[in-house]
């Protein structure tokens, strides 16, 4: 019997999350992590592994610890769950996730917020040429931005 790949999904909290959970599916064809902020809601995750990370704003004079920290879990999580493919719905508290995703030649998929029509994200901006799979909900974005792929609402 052939091993289930590992899917890394990687949100901060509120709306970022609420999108990645709703990719709920996927966790029939494979193994599934989740790592997301530390806040003080009680979220109902599915995935089989969760791994907390701290709550980081970008105008918070901690934020840059905070982005170090975050780098060197997100190392120990590669080297523990050796995840296949990275699934991300922003923002700045994935980041760090994302690139090491990179580093380690993962498949990186970044899906855009469902909120951007327009323009994309702070996060979107920095991920876009890092993404080997960018896709917008959005078929205006689709069309302002041409390595994208046009998914449609992942609600």
């Amino acid at each position: 019997m052939d091993k289930k790949k590992t899917i890394l999904f990687a949100a901060s909290s509120g709306g970022h999350l609420e999108q990645i959970l709703c990719l709920r599916g996927l966790n029939q064809y494979y193994n599934t992590i989740l790592v997301t902020e530390k806040t003080g809601y009680d979220i109902n995750t599915w995935q089989d592994t969760v791994y907390w990370v701290p709550q980081v704003n970008r105008r918070e004079f901690l934020a840059i610890l905070k982005l170090l920290t975050i780098c060197f879990k997100s190392i120990y999580i590669f080297f523990k769950e050796k995840p296949d493919i990275v699934i991300t719905t922003g923002a700045l508290s994935v980041v760090p996730t994302c690139l090491i995703a990179k580093v380690f030649r993962k498949k990186f998929i970044y899906i855009e917020s469902f909120a951007k029509v327009e323009t994309l994200t702070l996060t979107g901006k920095l991920m876009y040429n890092f993404a080997g799979l960018f896709i917008v909900q959005w078929e205006e974005l689709h069309k302002l931005y041409t390595r994208t792929v046009f998914g449609g609402s992942i609600y």
